[in-house]
């Protein structure tokens, strides 16, 4: 036996003691394995059959009400020392918590069996990817992490290999949210989740490991865990060329993973390729640039809203093969959401339906699917070396002040921008609207460690001999005087993505300013477009009054994260408040 698998046994020996299970079953990821699952939790009433003929081997899982979206307030960075952990993230000493969160694991598998799920994020063969197991008394997560991660014998295989791997416990508890913490131990490569079934609190290998853990991983090891979509624009000669995006929640980032370009566009052969959807890991490669992976095999979206009109790449995906979490039921029980034609008959909460009572799907309804069902996915996502970026993307909801996109002048002015990205408040996230919410290259709820030391790392990669993408920034959301959004979005945001991979070929024109490049109204290919040259204008204007505020709210933002905020990011706030003053 291989020290590394010895090692993973006397863990596993370990958490058994702890949790006192009825049973052990390791998992190998077969089908035979994922039938006997899928009995196992229909004859529990875990999972509910959806209709055979519509959407063959599809289920519904319906969460306890109490447990339907992940728990910022009770996830914790454990680290020893509290700076480490940084202001941008709730903090325990990593002692206590072992204490605390151990407390609640003593002999709460009793009756149940626990699962122990050796997994692989990203492709089994490539030299960016990293491995982990996680345990669970939760089928549901076994199902999901089987669609989500590569998992099974050649992750374990992998693991006696390498001989490291993040450990990741997680028990579903009782589900009291009294009783419910994430806990995140960058130091021991370890994750303790306790009190929650739901998908990012319980699927280990999603946002707990492949940004809280990765990130602190990346770090060390000189690469990049990021929250971030990759996607390939084709054009008309046959170049792909790879992006990377950041957004925060609800500024539609699947639907730009999965594009589908304008009829005049698809007429002259351009071709828009997903890779993922979500995350992102960049290392350099031997030629300088970044090369990426999507750490994940599946998608874990969100239904409400997913739409033959907004997403016709997603729908396309979901008749088959998927598990769907907190959605409606139509009469004939196909899953059913907002967005979606016809009726629902039952609702989230498995309730006859009643507008009284809410929306028929939970407005954080979910989906599960393999990656390789999207019309639109990429080969090359299983790529060992991963794919080229030629330009990372940061964008927020921003009804005024910010153009519809612009290029930042350099690298750290490109750390700047996605530092200082944010998000106005929608009338659904909170009572007060129109409030700038900074989110931090949309990793705001993930970075495992001190956001000053993540920009530190960030700029660390602007060193001889780099060729690094270009940095832009979008905003698809700007609105004019009538209160209407001014860009129609959707697949038209292909239009400035076109424009982004001009400027790194050199081909396209922009005019500088102390914001960075910003592209003239002929720059952007706005044929067939419905768009008056007025509104096209005033998406691309600066208002040098409003981003004398802005830059100044940035520098504040910069300063709260105190002494172990770069000096670069500091001294590139002034230089732009400089310019916008002269």
């Amino acid at each position: 036996m291989s020290s590394s698998l010895a090692a993973l046994n006397r863990w596993v020996d370990e958490v058994a003691r702890l949790t006192r299970p009825a049973s052990i079953h390791w998992c190998d990821g077969s089908e035979a394995e994922h039938a006997m699952l899928v009995e196992r939790m229909l004859a529990g009433g875990d999972l509910l059959p959806l209709n055979p003929d519509t959407h063959p081997r599809c289920y519904l899982h319906r969460s306890h009400p109490s447990d339907v979206a992940r728990v910022e307030h009770l996830t914790f960075v454990c680290t020893r020392e509290r700076e480490d952990a940084g202001p941008n993230n709730h903090w325990m000493a990593p002692a206590e918590a072992h204490a605390k969160i151990d407390g609640l694991f003593a002999g709460c598998m009793q009756g149940r069996t626990m699962y122990v799920i050796p997994y692989c994020m990203g492709p089994i063969d490539s030299p960016l990817s990293r491995c982990g197991v996680e345990i669970t008394d939760s089928p549901y997560v076994v199902a999901n992490m089987r669609i989500m991660t590569r998992m099974g014998a050649a992750a374990q295989a992998r693991i006696e290999r390498e001989g490291t791997f993040v450990k990741g416990l997680h028990s579903i508890g009782e589900l009291d949210p009294e009783r419910r913490f994430i806990m995140h131990f960058p130091e021991e490569l370890t994750i303790k989740s306790y009190g929650s079934g739901y998908g990012g609190n319980a699927l280990l290998g999603k946002k707990c490991h492949a940004l809280r853990i990765a990130s602190w991983q990346a770090r060390q090891e000189g690469w990049l865990a990021e929250h971030m979509l990759i996607v390939g624009i084709e054009n008309p000669e046959g170049q792909t060329h790879y992006l990377a995006a950041a957004f925060p929640s609800a500024c539609g980032k699947t639907n730009l993973a999965m594009l589908i370009p304008p009829e005049g566009y698809r007429k002259d052969g351009w071709k828009v390729w997903t890779v993922g959807d979500d995350i992102c890991w960049m290392q350099p490669g031997p030629d300088g640039r970044l090369w990426a992976i999507n750490p994940e095999a599946g998608f874990f979206g969100v239904a409400p809203g997913t739409s033959a009109a907004t997403n016709p790449n997603a729908m396309a995906m979901l008749d088959r093969d998927a598990i769907f979490t907190n959605v409606g039921l139509t009469a004939d029980n196909r899953p059913w959401w907002e967005g979606l034609p016809g009726t629902p008959a039952k609702d989230w909460q498995g309730r006859d339906y009643d507008p009284a009572n809410g929306p028929a799907a939970h407005p954080n309804a979910r989906f599960t699917v393999s990656a390789r069902q999207c019309p639109s996915w990429s080969p090359r996502a299983e790529d060992p070396q991963g794919v080229p970026i030629s330009a990372i993307v940061f964008g927020g909801r921003r009804a005024s002040l910010v153009p519809l996109v612009f290029q930042a002048r350099d690298w750290t002015h490109g750390v700047l921008v996605g530092a200082a990205m944010g998000s106005e408040t929608t009338a659904a996230a909170t009572g007060a609207v129109g409030v700038l919410r900074r989110d931090s290259m949309a990793m705001k709820p993930f970075c495992g460690y001190n956001f000053a030391d993540y920009f530190a790392h960030w700029l660390s990669f602007d060193r001889p001999g780099a060729k690094l993408p270009k940095i832009f920034h979008v905003n698809w959301f700007r609105k004019g005087a009538d209160g209407k959004f001014l860009w129609p979005g959707f697949g038209d945001n292909l239009r400035v993505l076109e424009w982004m991979i001009r400027r790194v070929g050199g081909q396209a024109g922009a005019v500088e300013t102390p914001i960075g490049y910003l592209p003239r109204p002929q720059d952007l290919n706005t044929d067939g477009l419905d768009l008056a040259p007025a509104a096209l204008a005033e998406l691309l204007s600066l208002d040098r009054e409003g981003w004398c505020e802005e830059i100044e709210s940035i520098g504040e933002y910069l300063e709260s994260f105190g002494a172990r905020m770069p000096a670069a990011l500091k001294a590139e706030q002034s230089r732009i408040a400089r310019a916008l003053a002269g």
